[in-house]
């Protein structure tokens, strides 16, 4: 079975990723194969905390509005606590990806849940840990898996959102790699 391309980028603030996540749904990007995943929060906001009311997870904290949103639009939501990177929030399918990580589904020696989640749809060991340092650093990253044609309309917006890093991965290059 052929693993799906992703472009990933990396923005260095909350106000950054959710202006390329509004520009990706402007532009017709499905949001069913958009994901994020971020801290959540930086050294000088504290959280409140975190809840489920029914379908939707809610965050109590300076940033609880960038979260909402994203929760909103997105497929799953979730917080992990990750050993090396902290509590990680995360919406879009990477919540599954990040599970099968967990109950060890996948596979991929010293990659940790998010790392083997990731590797898991075709991005390579060396860009994970690239954006596990990212995330170490309190930068956010947006991710988009699909078909070449849906991954080439993603990039060319994302370019437009000067992102930190940009980055295209393709799942089949990662999978014949594999062989």
């Amino acid at each position: 079975m052929s693993k799906p391309d992703s472009v990933v980028a990396v923005y260095r603030t909350h106000t950054e990723a959710d202006h390329a996540l509004k520009e990706l749904q402007n532009g017709g990007v499905d949001m069913h194969k958009l994901s994020i995943v971020g801290k959540g929060y930086h050294t000088d906001e504290h959280a409140v905390g975190y809840y489920n009311t029914g379908d939707r997870m809610k965050y109590w904290g300076k940033v609880g509005a960038f979260w909402g949103g994203f929760w909103g639009l997105l497929f799953g939501s979730a917080v992990f606590m990750i050993p090396g990177l902290g509590p990680i929030l995360a919406a879009g399918p990477v919540v599954a990806w990040i599970v099968a990580g967990l109950e060890g589904a996948v596979e991929v020696g010293a990659l940790g849940a998010l790392g083997a989640g990731l590797y898991s749809i075709g991005i390579p060991k060396d860009s994970v840990v690239k954006y596990e340092t990212a995330l170490k650093q309190d930068q956010f990253l947006l991710i988009v898996h699909g078909t070449d044609a849906e991954v080439t309309k993603a990039k060319a917006i994302l370019e437009t959102t000067q992102p930190s890093q940009l980055s295209l991965h393709s799942g089949e290059a990662v999978a014949a790699a594999a062989v």
